[in-house]
């Protein structure tokens, strides 16, 4: 197999499943880490980012980190192809933002505990718009609380969380639940809206 088309599957390969990162064989692992210093240089370049040690970050993810909404990123982070994140947004080490996420930080912020992972397609946005009858939805007032995950979070593929809820430590958002109040510490939630269906043991 010709090796430069095997390396670029391989790329996408990665991009997509980015957990393979940690299973590199000792021949791909310096091709791969200095594709990966390229990336986050032309990161750090062009956004206001922070990128810890041993980060993968899909080039096909999008991240936006202008003045004032600025993107932490901790160590062994792991993000994939097609996220999308704005910040202000912090992930603590070792959190895996699969593909199709998409995280808005709004003016408040999303925060991210080491361990979590965020299945694919997963929504989390840190504003809201107002409601009022008598004003267009386009010119209403937009609001941000923030959002604050725990550590050691799974959240579920196509789950969505909205601005003003924290998700405690432990806890499991099931897929296709939709977030719209706290979740307490372990506790299994599903649904729409999401409500408790069982306990981690």
């Amino acid at each position: 197999m010709n090796r430069n088309k095997f390396r670029e599957q391989h790329k996408l390969r990665i991009a997509y499943m980015p957990w393979l990162y940690d299973t590199l064989k000792a021949k791909d692992r310096a091709w791969v880490e200095a594709w990966q210093r390229d990336i986050h240089a032309s990161l750090m370049a062009l956004e206001t980012i922070e990128i810890g040690e041993d980060v993968f970050i899909a080039p096909q993810a999008q991240l936006f980190a202008e003045p004032g909404r600025t993107i932490r990123i901790a160590d062994g982070v792991r993000i994939a192809a097609d996220a999308v994140l704005h910040g202000p947004i912090t992930l603590g080490a070792h959190v895996s933002i699969n593909h199709h996420v998409t995280i808005d930080g709004g003016r408040k912020g999303v925060h991210v505990g080491a361990h979590t992972r965020i299945a694919a397609y997963a929504t989390l946005y840190a504003f809201n718009h107002g409601l009022s009858a008598g004003d267009l939805i386009r010119d209403q007032a937009v609001t941000s609380l923030g959002i604050h995950i725990g550590e050691d979070v799974w959240v579920g593929a196509q789950a969505g969380i909205v601005d003003g809820v924290c998700v405690a430590d432990g806890a499991v958002i099931g897929m296709n639940a939709q977030v719209t109040r706290d979740v307490a510490p372990l506790t299994i939630v599903a649904g729409n809206p999401a409500a408790p269906v069982g306990m981690r043991t």
